[in-house]
């Protein structure tokens, strides 16, 4: 055992403040089973969010010496013995209390989105539908998804100019790409992607791929082609000139 030396945010939305703690930590722990210990032996009314503690769920998401992480799977020994752990809410959403912060904003962007809606012309004769396992793989990657929102959190877009409003944030591009792309679904959302869930906003920093814990290509993978599908609707030159012809005809 080494006693260590950790600071955890303390208040609520009406602020708060960074709280020392020494700690005995044992060889193997990970940040979560720290917090756990300094909850149970010195600050019993300390509120943290977590469920799984396999890195599957992503309730645990925090801020750790100034990188979203997940706490869980954040291993002690990636910080030196001398260091001061500083552990803080995820920044870009309103903190309830300590460490947990309210995310529900992210369920009201899923409900904008048109869910799936599958082509029921191309079933087989069993009734069945049939894809190419190509066209499967490629959305596969997307379910990978635990909705940690540490993707949401580093997005400057959100967390630095707070525009809400007007971008939706990478895990729902991801989200909007595993329907776009799907072989079987026919809804059209790409007006929405460029008025409503603003992908124009997005420059392609790529700093929400660098902190997903899934390795999700959330930026080449996702918002990319779903950029280039807005370009093609409505910005190629050769089907701007086509939709006036069309219109000049009728």
């Amino acid at each position: 055992m080494a006693l260590r030396n950790f600071k955890l945010f303390r208040g609520d939305k009406s602020g708060g403040q960074m709280e020392n703690y020494q700690i005995e930590v044992d060889k193997g722990m990970v940040v979560l089973d720290v917090i756990h210990r300094i909850q149970a032996e010195q600050a019993n009314d300390l509120a943290v969010r977590w469920n799984c503690k396999a890195g599957k769920c992503g309730s645990c998401s925090v801020e750790i010496n100034g990188k979203p992480k997940l706490s869980c799977m954040t291993r002690m020994n990636e910080y030196s013995a001398e260091d001061t752990i500083y552990v803080r809410p995820i920044r870009t959403f309103p903190v309830i209390k300590d460490l947990v912060t309210d995310v529900s904003w992210n369920y009201e962007q899923n409900k904008r989105i048109t869910p799936f809606t599958p082509d029921t012309k191309q079933k087989n004769k069993n009734g069945d539908y049939v894809m190419m396992q190509e066209d499967v793989d490629r959305i596969q990657e997307f379910r990978k998804c635990i909705e940690c929102y540490l993707c949401q959190d580093v997005c400057h877009i959100l967390r630095d100019h707070n525009k809400k409003d007007k971008f939706v944030g990478p895990r729902f591009m991801i989200r909007i790409a595993s329907l776009d792309m799907h072989p079987l679904d026919t809804a059209d959302r790409i007006t929405s992607v460029k008025e409503d869930f603003g992908s124009g906003m997005c420059n392609i920093t790529r700093c929400c791929t660098d902190v997903c814990p899934e390795d999700i290509q959330i930026t080449d993978n996702a918002i990319i082609p779903l950029k280039e599908r807005v370009v093609d609707k409505f910005y190629d030159p050769f089907l701007w000139l086509w939709r006036k012809f069309l219109k000049r005809n009728k």
